[in-house]
């Protein structure tokens, strides 16, 4: 039970792309990443009605970077690639960890974890290749997004952030707060969602983004990071199923390639290294 309680939040954030086409589209991206933020924000900061342990000005930044500019790069993303593609970019977050810690600490990697990065490498260089023509502005979005996350989880690292629920909620409030004149600047004023899109617009609020970030702090709290962080790989692999099973994604051998290339280097380097 546990396993399937933690299982809620990456199962859901994988299914993010195929509902962008299957309900969402001719919607803003600004103003989608903008619903999806506030009202769960709200929700959460109801459900914990307690500031968070951080400062004001770090609490803005993780609003901006983690919210804001993320969710905003997400839907970009999500509007201009196939979901097989972009989630599966955006599951490189592992790779820019890496890459991040020996740029900025010095912190250089093990044979192991270098041979693995290589190749995943290869990997996004295959499902990128120049005769798939992808979006350069959404391809270009969905690292942005990774790059973000792999920022705030390192400064996270280093800050003391208390409850992690009320911590979520408030950067979810804030960062759609935030968004609110990027996507009046960006796209107009808001416009009225469609009678279509508003179931999509309920599960994205309510399961995929308030249920879901519950589910991932309990499974943090209950599990441990690293048991998460194996149930993450779920993620990109229920955005590839659903692009080619609902919403009808075909990708050729090369991508088909380079996706496997991808998530076989992010299970490797989450397994643990026997030791003799």
């Amino acid at each position: 039970m546990p396993y399937l309680i933690a299982l809620i939040a990456p199962l859901t954030w994988g299914s993010t792309y195929a509902l962008v086409s299957l309900s969402l589209e001719g919607l803003s991206p600004f103003w989608v990443a903008c619903w999806r933020a506030l009202p769960a924000g709200l929700l959460l900061v109801l459900l914990r009605p307690r500031l968070p342990d951080l400062a004001w000005p770090k609490l803005l930044l993780l609003a901006f970077c983690n919210i804001a500019a993320f969710f905003t790069l997400l839907f970009i993303g999500a509007y201009r690639l196939p979901g097989a593609v972009a989630g599966t970019l955006g599951a490189t977050l592992p790779l820019i960890l890496l890459l991040l810690a020996w740029l900025i600490d010095g912190s250089r990697p093990t044979l192991r974890w270098l041979l693995l990065a290589l190749l995943g490498l290869c990997g996004v260089l295959l499902l990128l290749n120049p005769s798939t023509r992808l979006d350069p502005v959404g391809v270009a979005a969905a690292l942005g997004a990774a790059l973000l996350i792999g920022f705030s989880a390192r400064w996270m690292q280093g800050w003391s952030v208390g409850d992690l629920l009320s911590l979520t909620g408030w950067q979810l409030l804030l960062g759609g707060v935030m968004l609110i004149p990027i996507a009046w600047t960006l796209a107009g004023p808001m416009p009225l969602p469609t009678a279509h899109a508003l179931p999509g617009l309920a599960y994205l609020v309510l399961v995929n983004t308030a249920l879901a970030y519950w589910a991932w702090l309990w499974g943090l709290r209950r599990l441990g990071a690293q048991v998460m962080s194996m149930l993450a790989l779920t993620n990109p692999i229920v955005a590839v199923s659903l692009g080619v099973l609902l919403v009808g994604e075909t990708l050729g051998p090369m991508q088909w390639s380079g996706i496997a290339l991808i998530l076989l280097s992010l299970l490797l380097m989450k397994l643990p290294l026997r030791r003799r």
